[in-house]
């Protein structure tokens, strides 16, 4: 069962009468819910809180998106949205459609007979939320928003449910959960002045509670005499934006200094989740002292942990924390943070394999970069990251960064690989670009050819030969011979797919030559393993079986892949079918399949197994094939 929610608020209290509201309006044939209000007044913590306590109404599921319709960290799009609900909902990323009509079509037809929950945090029009309503007639979707969305109601009955500020009773009951029942027992009516003073609204209350919950020598009699000046109340407490910020500029005045220094460096954040790590290098320290200032920030109801680890910030004190000073090293500090984790993540999901880069002059070593144990961390950091490293790339560009930009972009390359069909382009794109800005041909042939890679994994064949065809040259001018070699290779695959095997194997054949000559016995294996598949192609079968041999012979060498080797045992075996030699054939195919078995390369036991159907009708193959096609359906 899908279940994208965040974890239920801390310290929920009262809401009564809004949470029997939003189950009246959630009941009935499709329901929309539109639940509004004032900025910091809880809706994002109502919904969810009513999500989670009707958990058992909706069996198929739960899906969420903060659609940061009033945050300054940029709008997802209506397919980015939509790729992580079909992703919950069991498609392979690889066959989601990349128009966003298409994809909402296939995402009403997945969900049109289900009893789901959809909520759409944060919108800010009715525009932004129309193409993400599933409309199948056991579908509850809930929108909230700070603006009315009068559209809405018109076009698609939404049903609203307004939210107010607190009364006094409950206002003072959140105090008590901050600040402790005891406390608010001591003084009730300067607890429930101070829910007067803060006018009931959600976060002035907690923020005020924040300010005194580690100052137990205060009164809340003391901070009302504080808050009761006309003017500063205004500043402080108003429902519009200014006051809040207002209110938040006296809780960071409570901080210890250290604290402080973190909130600070959090509005420089590009992305819209952060770790400890991230923070350290923002603040320009170690992730111990970044966590324990994320503890206090939190007690402080200023950050928010949505996940074990992983923490946000509330659009208003985003904002608020922007308008402080933070010197102007953060942002390139975090930037390199981002580089140089990705790029241990990718040394323990692909080993072996060099950095495709070296770090610029100017690069802020951070003091500790994550630690990946297994594959399986390092893809989940990848996945986990990809939004926020997206939105990093875009804020480095617009800083001008752009040495920083295209090195965010490319040491993703092995979630690229992996996931070559998730729309990868327009970022490569902008790699591209920011590569020639930086004046880096390394970097832009290295951004071309994956460019280029990805473009032809999309079916656009043309399209990659044209991005890719100048990548050789680039190298060459940097100097770069197994750059150069790798360029080679990449551009030969589309020559291959618009049906220039020739010209394919002449460029892998080049490529050989030039890793050979740098002694990069890693790129020139990959060259022959290519310049085989060609040969292959084409129908010399002689030559790609002993090409395919002579690449067989770098078993051993740092960076030889199982399966590549499954790759080269798959072509030796066809080679030798296309030369009469069934039985051979047949036996490097089996050892290809089982190699691909053993090592959980399904796509590789597919390929391998379906080559030996062609000749062979036994049972054993057959049920080995749909063994693996049931693993590779399962994984996607």
């Amino acid at each position: 069962m899908p279940d994208l929610l965040p974890r239920a608020p801390r310290g929920f209290h009262g809401r009564a009468a809004e949470l029997a509201a939003l189950s009246r309006a959630a009941a009935g044939e499709a329901p929309v819910c539109l639940v509004t209000g004032p900025a910091g007044v809880g809706k994002t913590a109502l919904v969810v809180r009513w999500a989670h306590r009707g958990r058992a109404g909706f069996p198929d599921g739960r899906l969420y998106a903060d659609l940061r319709g009033f945050g300054g960290t940029g709008e997802p799009t209506v397919i980015e949205v939509l790729r992580e609900f079909l992703a919950a909902l069991g498609v392979d990323r690889r066959r989601i459609p990349e128009s966003a009509n298409r994809a909402a079509a296939l995402f009403r037809s997945l969900v049109a007979d289900r009893r789901l929950l959809v909520v759409l945090d944060n919108a800010r029009d009715s525009a932004q939320v129309a193409s993400l309503l599933p409309g199948g007639p056991r579908c509850v979707t809930v929108v909230t928003s700070r603006n009315r969305l009068r559209g809405l109601i018109a076009t698609d009955a939404a049903r609203p449910v307004p939210v107010d500020v607190l009364g006094p009773e409950d206002g003072t009951a959140l105090l008590a959960g901050v600040l402790g029942e005891e406390r608010v027992r001591a003084e009730p009516e300067a607890a429930r002045r101070t829910a007067e003073l803060c006018g009931g609204l959600p976060l002035a209350l907690r923020v005020a509670a924040a300010r005194l919950a580690d100052r137990p020598d205060r009164t809340l009699s003391a901070m009302n005499a504080e808050l009761s000046d006309a003017t500063r109340r205004l500043n402080l407490l108003d429902v519009e934006d200014t006051g809040v910020r207002a209110a938040l500029r006296l809780t960071t005045r409570q901080l210890p200094t250290h604290v402080s220094h973190h909130f600070a460096h959090l509005g420089r954040h590009p992305g819209a989740h952060f770790d400890t790590y991230a923070v350290a290098a923002l603040a320009g320290t170690d992730p111990a002292t970044a966590e324990a200032a994320l503890e206090r920030l939190d007690t402080a109801h200023l950050v928010t942990e949505t996940a074990p680890g992983r923490w946000v910030l509330h659009d208003l004190v985003r904002l608020y924390a922007r308008g402080m000073d933070a010197g102007p090293d953060a942002l390139p500090r975090v930037l390199d943070h981002y580089v140089a984790t990705a790029l241990a993540a990718a040394a323990v999901a692909e080993p072996g394999n060099e950095a495709c880069f070296a770090m610029p002059a100017d690069f802020h070593a951070p003091a500790a970069v994550r630690e990946f144990a297994t594959r399986a961390d390092a893809v989940a950091w990848y996945a986990a990251e990809r939004d926020d490293l997206a939105l990093a790339a875009a804020a480095s560009r617009a800083a001008g960064l752009h040495g920083r930009t295209w090195r965010i972009v490319m040491a993703q390359w092995p979630l690229i690989v992996w996931r070559v069909l998730d729309g990868w382009a327009p970022l490569l794109e902008t790699a591209v670009e920011a590569a020639r800005a930086d004046a880096d041909p390394r970097g832009e042939a290295r951004a071309r050819s994956v460019l280029g890679w990805v473009l032809l994994a999309e079916g656009h064949a043309t399209a990659a030969l044209t991005r890719m065809e100048g990548a050789p040259a680039l190298a060459a001018r940097a100097g770069d011979p197994s750059g150069e070699a790798t360029a080679l290779v990449a551009l030969s695959l589309a020559q291959a797919a618009l049906g220039d095997p020739a010209g394919a194997a002449e460029g892998c054949a080049r490529a050989a030559g030039l890793a050979r000559g740098a002694r990069d016995r890693t790129t020139e294996r990959l060259a022959l393993q290519h310049l085989a598949q060609h040969r292959l192609q084409a129908g010399e079968y002689r030559a790609a079986l002993d090409t395919a041999t002579e690449a067989l012979a770098f078993d051993g060498v740092a960076g030889t892949a199982a399966v590549s080797r499954v790759l080269l045992l798959t072509t030796m075996g066809e080679a030798l079918l296309g030369l009469g030699d069934e039985d051979g054939g047949i036996r490097r195919l089996d050892l290809a399949a089982r190699e691909a078995e053993s090592s959980g390369y399904e796509d590789g036991a597919v390929r391998a197994l379906r080559a030996l159907l062609k000749v062979s009708a036994d049972e054993g193959f057959r049920a080995r094939h749909d063994a693996a096609s049931r693993g590779l359906m399962a994984r996607h």
